[in-house]
């Protein structure tokens, strides 16, 4: 009875759409016999995508796109709603799911050189369809609306500033106005969920639609290079003889990798939960660490490495460049072999970025360009003189979280220059010039410490001398920034 009415109703609805002229040649498509494990990675981050809007819906039922409610809603749907913590964690979770596939299918199609002849678009499609991904992810993390994701959309928008000429229109439109807030969440939001989605759909069924017209890559063989005058012909000779339809005898293989995807992400949904939200948002507030989430660690770290002479034009260089090479690569090389054995240099520019990557995503983790947001206590960081306005400005250095940059007697962090010293190389004046006005990567305080509090803090630091009290031996490196010119690179 229910077969039957299923049966009629399919029937009713193909005869209206004409639905199985599309379908049913799709799923039937003629692919290679040996289009095996290596191809189920562009299915994945599909099914991944498909899964983000999903997710994505049913956070958006609780969601709140408004600056004074967005953090609560947040917290009600982690803490109150049903299954709210697993949807985010889902949610979180299928995001880095998605960029980490999308990079392995990319990896994949470059060792094989499947971009080569007749499928240069498909490459050039694929690469705008990461630029899309990791757009839904920085966009993605200022709506936590926590003071982590403000920070990091700070930092954002200060790279965009710096672009010649239209820098400054890049930051307004970003912050959607001079600074962040409600009307930045507004069109982050609009991006995220509307903008991005809909590129992102539009893309794939470009791709999709590119894969179907020149088919789906044999799997590379020294003896086949890919020559333009032949190659379509030679392909479609070679299909008739080996070639096998896609559902059910390929596709098995994309179903059962997708499926071991989405298990592993809802075990860490429900494993790990969702990431935690930090404080509710307060630009004034500076106990926050603006890192961005893993996938765009590796940059920072980069950028965290570099003279600050150099980090305009890595900025705005080194991702024009890396875009249009990737973009370039199919058309300055559409032919000859595509066998990873013929083609070693391919194989070690691949190993080389990949583990390049790994060290310094582990290193934007891990490393102490970080600030350090664990100190210990100001009072055990330093053997104060029992002098009380000492012991204030101490207290102010680490309440002011001075202590998670610069680093005193062997605590705090090292993003900054060591202050162990400080007292031996600048002055009165040059204290309060440089708490009150910042440098590179340091916050102005002027406004945010009162007049008590900068003669507290400076009359501290005058007292970080060599010989004072848990002052240590200088150390060759402690010597080498002794000068009354230390440049503040906190």
């Amino acid at each position: 009875m229910l077969k039957s009415l299923a049966t009629t109703t399919w029937k009713f609805i193909d005869d209206r759409t004409g639905a199985s002229q599309i379908v049913v040649p799709m799923m039937k498509h003629i692919v290679p016999s040996n289009a095996r494990w290596w191809y189920v990675f562009g299915s994945a981050t599909l099914c991944c995508f498909i899964m983000q809007v999903v997710t994505g819906i049913g956070l958006a039922l609780s969601y709140v796109p408004s600056g004074g409610e967005a953090f609560q809603s947040l917290k009600y749907i982690t803490e109150q709603a049903p299954f709210g913590s697993v949807l985010r964690g889902m949610h979180f979770f299928g995001a880095s799911a998605m960029v980490l596939l999308a990079v392995m299918h990319m990896a994949q199609v470059y060792l094989h050189a499947a971009y080569k002849y007749p499928r240069e678009m498909n490459w050039m499609s694929g690469v705008v369809l990461l630029l899309f991904t990791l757009g839904m992810g920085f966009t993605g993390q200022l709506l936590r609306w926590d003071a982590n994701g403000i920070w990091s959309t700070v930092v954002g928008a200060e790279q965009a500033a710096r672009v010649p000429l239209i820098g400054p229109l890049l930051a307004h439109a970003i912050f959607a106005g001079d600074t962040i807030g409600g009307a930045t969440l507004t069109r982050f939001f609009v991006l995220h969920v509307f903008i991005f989605p809909a590129l992102i759909f539009a893309g794939v069924g470009l791709h999709v639609w590119l894969i179907l017209r020149h088919g789906i890559s044999e799997m590379p063989k020294a003896s086949q290079p890919v020559d333009p005058k032949n190659y379509k012909p030679d392909y479609e000779e070679r299909l008739k003889k080996t070639g096998v339809p896609f559902w059910p005898n390929a596709m098995w293989r994309d179903a059962v990798f997708s499926l071991i995807v989405v298990i592993g992400i809802v075990i860490c949904a429900v494993a790990f939960g969702p990431p935690t939200l930090d404080m509710p948002p307060d630009p004034t507030t500076l106990n926050v660490n603006p890192a961005p989430d893993w996938y765009f660690l590796f940059y920072f770290a980069i950028l965290s490495m570099l003279p600050a002479s150099l980090e305009t034009w890595v900025i705005l260089g080194g991702p024009l460049v890396v875009i249009l090479g990737l973009l370039a690569l199919p058309l300055i090389s559409n032919k000859g072999d595509r066998a990873p054995s013929r083609r070693p240099w391919a194989i070690a520019v691949l190993a080389t970025s990949i583990t390049a990557i790994i060290i310094l995503t582990i290193y934007g983790a891990k490393a102490p360009w970080s600030p350090n947001f664990s100190p210990r206590p100001i009072a055990e960081a330093v053997s104060l003189t029992g002098d009380p306005s000492i012991t204030q400005g101490a207290q102010v250095f680490f309440n002011k979280g001075c202590i998670y940059c610069h680093e005193i007697n062997g605590d705090g962090g090292r993003r900054g220059p060591n202050l162990s010293r400080v007292g031996d190389r600048l002055s009165d004046d040059q204290l309060i010039i440089r708490i009150n006005n910042g440098g590179h990567n340091m916050p102005a305080f002027a406004g945010r410490i009162t007049h008590d509090e900068l003669a507290a803090l400076v009359g501290f630091l005058k007292s970080r001398r060599a010989g004072s009290p848990s002052s240590p031996s200088p150390s060759a490196a402690d010597l080498a920034l002794t000068g009354p010119a230390a440049p503040d690179r906190r």
